[in-house]
């Protein structure tokens, strides 16, 4: 187990969340001090979590998150993240690692790149950029300071898992989420079963399937 500094939780507020579709539930948030990567990331405490929460490593995403992209998943995963936490207990950690990583104008340069045939991970080689750039040592350090040392990880990635695992944080199992397809974002999920082994049905991800 690598040995990563201590960090320690800084402040934890109670907030009423509140989503477009109606749903409502309120949870904790709670910031750091120490993290290894110096970013402000959060974890979102929801419901009552047991000896072995449910946990979402889920990373930032400006255009999913905030502006509904229909070009990624990410937003639909985050409300569905939230909802079935709460309903079992556990936490989600908001990971400020945008574009897996790269930033977010570089994440709109791949864009571009993705507008004229590269998939996500072939518009990353081609700025120069790593395909995933994302280091989950910050989340091994909130996780244990949350007194959270065994979890359920709610994660369609494999490396999500193995990363957590050779930082000293066990996972149980690793529940899938659901597929959330549209037009936009087809080539995209393909993408990521593809090259890394993302377990989404790849049978059922065609243009002919987006709705």
């Amino acid at each position: 187990m690598p040995d990563t500094p201590v960090a320690t939780p800084r402040a934890r507020v109670r907030v009423p969340l509140r989503f477009p579709d109606g749903y409502a539930v309120d949870a904790d948030l709670v910031t750091f001090h120490g993290l290894a990567d110096g970013r402000e990331h959060l974890a979102v405490v929801l419901g009552d979590p047991g000896p072995v929460p449910l946990v979402r490593l889920h990373s930032e995403c400006l255009t999913g998150d905030v502006f509904g992209s229909a070009r990624c998943d990410c937003g639909p995963q985050l409300r569905e993240a939230v909802e079935r936490i709460a309903g079992r207990g556990g936490v989600l950690l908001y990971l400020r690692q945008e574009g897996r990583g790269i930033g977010l104008y570089n994440k709109l340069d791949a864009y571009a790149l993705q507008d004229q045939g590269l998939d996500t991970y072939e518009a990353n080689a081609a700025l120069g950029l790593p395909e995933d750039a994302r280091d989950y040592t910050a989340a091994a350090q909130m996780l244990r300071a949350l007194g959270i040392e065994e979890l359920d990880l709610l994660s369609n990635n494999p490396d999500k898992a193995e990363q957590l695992r050779t930082l000293g944080v066990g996972v149980r199992e690793r529940v899938p989420t659901g597929v959330f397809t549209t037009a936009h974002n087809v080539r995209y999920l393909r993408a990521k079963v593809l090259q890394t082994q993302h377990t989404l049905p790849l049978g059922e991800l065609t243009e002919r399937n987006a709705g």
